[in-house]
């Protein structure tokens, strides 16, 4: 690395003793501590942000997957019209890059019912457990024909617990048929809109109500393994089966993304991103009115300095990355504490979920927080840049001091 004498002279200015005396005065002190909050409540933003888009992305996905395959008739309901999906569809569907599983399911609105009281539900049947049996409370999965998972807020609305037996009634278009089932076990996953409606059963209960063979679903799900690639696969998905007709010859394909089912929910979601936004650039602003102040203070503490070197026949430029490499310094300092600050916060609220929120409102019931890596690095950086840019400015103030007034100013 080249020798700069600038930024050694910034560096023995910032290390040395007279340094240290002269950076403890409290305006660089607010200067730092500025810094240093205004990087912290922008990690903690975007480690909460995200972390909560991710959390309620993956409860949605996990009651309706991301990419469906359905009938091109169906009326934006739960009672969808059939389709017929061959094992080599089936195959096709889950060969696809990107594409973690694809599953057949089948759905039936209906109501439970006991003897005090009744709730409207919709019956899903499905041989993908994964996602529930993370959020299994009480008793297990599924194995038996007439048994059925259930969520604990329906489960407390009825009086039920696992175990017991439960009355389901179905309306079709000329008949009620009516079944009884046992819970095997209660779930709940704060997704309040979703556990309120949505009973599990095997996949062949539910056929078996609807009358269907085996080959004749409601749709395929589809989850992908990485979220970035959805519309993509989506496409693909989309290509190979648009205008083709099932093998029946009745119903056409229709591809629906997450977004696309859940219109409402992500349409919130997006409200997030300009909340960060707005988070973020006052923040930097703030960050770099502080910094602004560090460095004047700096410049007025060295002035004697910038007077000898002038003296010495120093250009503005060489005076100027002296005090700009200090106030980097500075900038560095604050980033460091900021970061380890807010990643302290992050790290404490994903490892104990210590701050609730309300379930019924916010779909969860605590804060989610994630390690956003990717955009801390790009937000470091850029409170860098838009900091170093904000000092350009005032960095101009040497141009204008002369030797000669200041070699005896005190």
């Amino acid at each position: 690395m080249p020798f700069s004498p600038e930024i050694e002279l910034a560096k023995r200015l910032y290390f040395s003793q007279q340094g240290e005396n002269r950076q403890s005065r409290p305006a660089v002190r607010v200067a730092l501590a500025g810094m240093m909050i205004g990087v912290m409540v922008m990690v903690v933003t975007i480690c909460v942000v995200v972390g909560f888009k991710q959390t309620i992305t993956r409860q949605v996905a996990g009651f309706g997957a991301h990419i469906q395959v359905v009938s091109f008739d169906n009326n934006n309901t739960y009672d969808l019209q059939p389709i017929e999906v061959s094992d080599s569809l089936l195959a096709l569907l889950g060969s696809y890059p990107h594409v973690a599983n694809a599953a057949p399911f089948v759905t039936k609105p209906g109501m439970l019912k006991t003897d005090s009281s009744f709730h409207g539900i919709v019956l899903k049947g499905t041989d993908y457990w994964d996602f529930f049996a993370r959020n299994i409370r009480e008793g297990a999965l599924p194995s038996k024909p007439q048994e059925v998972l259930v969520s604990q807020p329906v489960a407390k609305s009825l009086g039920l617990s696992v175990g017991d037996a439960v009355n389901a009634y179905f309306v079709d278009e000329t008949d009620v048929r009516a079944r009884r089932f046992v819970i095997s076990g209660l779930y709940e996953t704060g997704f309040g809109q979703f556990d309120e409606l949505f009973v599990l059963t095997p996949l062949t209960t539910a056929l078996r109500l609807q009358g269907w063979d085996e080959h004749t679903y409601s749709g395929v799900e589809i989850l992908v393994d990485d979220l970035s690639c959805l519309n993509e696969v989506a496409d693909r998905i989309y290509f190979a089966t648009v205008n083709h007709l099932d093998e029946e010859g009745y119903h056409t394909y229709y591809v629906q993304t997450l977004q696309e089912q859940n219109p409402a929910v992500f349409a919130w979601l997006d409200l997030l991103d300009m909340n960060v936004v707005v988070i973020i650039v006052l923040m930097l602003l703030v960050a770099g009115f502080n910094m602004v102040s560090g460095l004047i203070i700096l410049i007025l503490d060295g002035i004697q300095l910038i007077g000898i070197l002038k003296a010495l026949g120093a250009d503005n430029r060489f005076v100027r990355r002296i005090f700009l490499t200090q106030a980097l310094m500075l900038i560095v300092k604050g980033l460091l504490y900021g970061n380890v600050v807010g990643l302290g916060l992050v790290a404490i609220q994903y490892f104990t979920n210590l701050i609730p929120l309300e379930a019924a409102t916010y779909y969860v019931s605590y804060v989610p927080v994630t390690f956003a890596w990717g955009w801390i690095v790009v937000l470091n950086l850029l409170t860098i840049a838009v900091s170093m840019l904000v000092l350009l400015l005032p960095s101009m103030i040497i141009s204008r001091i002369s030797p000669a007034k200041v070699m005896h100013f005190e």
